[in-house]
């Protein structure tokens, strides 16, 4: 069966209003990325204190919510492959002891800035990307990438290109992010990736799955983001094909409705977060169900009663 999880910084701030609207959703699993716990700033959860991630550990494990994945910042796209590669490799060795004690199984990795200039210096993004990757295999763990605003993320042959350099590889597929990338295996001028198109020719490698949708907006040169099927995400024909074919992996949502993780113009107040979230992933499991019952599948998800909606300072609504 298939499992639904939501990186949990879309949600809100603090570790316990995340966990608290994973429990409204009726869900189990929670997508850690940035988290704040008493005393202590937010941060990301390989960069916290070890304090902070001790009083983490113990929230969690108390509300029966397990963390399937972490959202690290290794390799993401605020690092450049011709900077030195200390950053990304400290990330992994902080973060490899913690996905341990907490038993987590993926790592969101990614390969780095993409360059404006026409040399992507593609075989030291290969080689750090594979010492990486072996350090979490080493340990049981696996690393997935994300095609977003790097060098796997310019279309979908240079993903699978990374694969077939980086072994042990695995994907996270994220339905919107092709929306916003430019198809650079195309000539010039490029224009914006097909998700579908992408998702056809990776999905064998696919192990975890980002929701969020989007439109492109020529006017502002960037996405306006929308709920789970109403955008150019195909996120609609992805989950059919995905529940279709057995995927047995982790449907994550990532909003990016009240706030967009690399945008820190996009304000929200925390009951806007947290209302907001918890709305989309209501969304999606009635997008999943309506799936099912088209394909006339048995039930392909474990379900759980739906709490009432309570919002972030603690107040039931219904």
């Amino acid at each position: 069966m298939y499992y639904f999880s939501g990186i949990g910084d879309e949600a809100a701030n603090k570790i316990d209003d995340q966990i608290r609207a994973i429990k409204a959703l009726g869900w189990n699993d929670l997508e850690a990325r940035n988290v704040e716990v008493p005393g202590f700033p937010k941060g990301n959860i390989h960069d916290i204190p070890d304090k902070a991630f001790d009083i983490l550990v113990e929230k969690v494990q108390s509300a029966g919510i397990k963390i399937n994945c972490f959202g690290s910042a290794i390799a993401n796209w605020g690092k450049k492959i011709d900077q030195p590669f200390d950053s990304s490799l400290n990330e992994a060795k902080r973060a490899l002891p913690r996905m341990k004690r907490l038993g987590t199984k993926f790592i969101r990795v990614m390969s780095f800035a993409v360059r404006p200039e026409e040399d992507q210096m593609v075989e030291e993004r290969f080689r750090r990307l594979r010492e990486i990757t072996k350090m979490f295999l080493d340990e049981g763990i696996q690393p997935v990438h994300e095609n977003c605003m790097n060098y796997g993320g310019m279309g979908w042959p240079f993903t699978l290109k990374l694969l077939e350099k980086v072994p042990g590889m695995k994907l996270v597929f994220d339905t919107a992010n092709p929306v916003f990338n430019d198809d650079r295996s195309k000539p010039k001028p490029w224009k914006k990736q097909d998700p579908w198109e992408f998702y056809e020719h990776v999905k064998e490698h696919v192990v975890h799955v980002h929701v969020k949708d989007a439109r492109w907006n020529n006017a502002k040169n960037d996405a306006d983001y929308t709920m789970p099927g109403d955008g150019d995400g195909k996120v609609r024909p992805i989950l059919k094909d995905l529940i279709a074919s057995g995927y047995s992996g982790g449907i994550s949502i990532e909003p990016h409705i009240a706030v967009v993780f690399h945008d820190a113009n996009v304000k929200a107040s925390d009951e806007e977060m947290f209302d907001s979230f918890v709305e989309y992933g209501r969304r999606l499991m009635l997008l999943a169900d309506s799936i099912e019952v088209e394909l006339k599948v048995p039930q392909m998800r474990a379900r759980a009663p739906l709490l009432a909606t309570a919002s972030c300072n603690g107040a039931a609504k219904a």
